[in-house]
């Protein structure tokens, strides 16, 4: 039931669009909506966040040294894809029906040279990278870990389904290229958060500092 709820909330919350609100407006009012189903359905089964991973970290320098880990694995992770697809597929251009056409993406064109818009909407960026934290490793694996515990490898089946939730949700329109990428990200991120602890703030930090990265990339029109 919390799993059926979570999801329904994560997806159901996407079809609606407030005119003027913009992309990250939108993106904000998505994770906010469930986090609060996800914080309601920790509370009917009292718990809190604090039970998937919104602890204080034991240690600064070991929550410092599995960040950085995280980001090596991360751009290891995607640059090899990178790789593996230039190689298969070094001759074709780009497939311009993979192009996103979302409406709310105006903001990728805005930002180029503009330092007034990064300096605004960086704050929500990182908030939005904190809420995906909690909402996508903390709640989500976590929940697809107990609807699998009676299946062998329960945890490498909750973290690969959930890379691929996170990876399908970033994605925009027929953008299968975007999907992966995202989605090798979350699964980097998730193995991350099984394997060091299950303290989310490694994982908050580093998804802080690749979304900034990517927002720099944008101002600089490096993409």
């Amino acid at each position: 039931m919390d799993l059926g709820l979570f999801l329904a909330a994560m997806f159901l919350i996407r079809e609606l669009e407030v005119p003027g609100l913009g992309f990250f407006g939108h993106a904000l009012m998505y994770s906010l909506v469930t986090l609060v189903v996800a914080t309601w359905r920790l509370r009917v089964r009292g718990q809190s966040w604090r039970s998937v991973g919104l602890l204080r970290p034991e240690s600064l320098s070991k929550m410092a040294a599995v960040t950085v880990l995280i980001l090596v694995l991360v751009v290891a992770s995607v640059v090899f894809f990178e790789f593996i697809l230039e190689l298969l597929f070094s001759s074709a251009d780009a497939d311009p029906s993979t192009a996103s056409t979302d409406s709310r993406s105006d903001w990728k064109a805005g930002l180029e040279d503009n330092l007034v818009y990064f300096f605004s909407i960086i704050f929500i960026v990182w908030i939005e990278s904190f809420l995906e934290e909690l909402n996508d490793r903390g709640f989500l694996l976590s929940r697809l870990e107990i609807l699998f515990s009676r299946i062998p490898f329960s945890t490498v089946l909750a973290v690969v389904s959930q890379a691929a939730i996170f990876g399908y949700r970033h994605s925009a329109s027929r953008d299968v290229h975007a999907a992966i990428v995202v989605g090798i990200i979350g699964l980097v991120m998730g193995f991350a958060y099984v394997a060091f602890g299950r303290n989310l703030w490694a994982l908050i930090i580093a998804h802080c500092f690749l979304n900034t990265m990517s927002m720099v990339e944008r101002y600089l029109g490096e993409t």
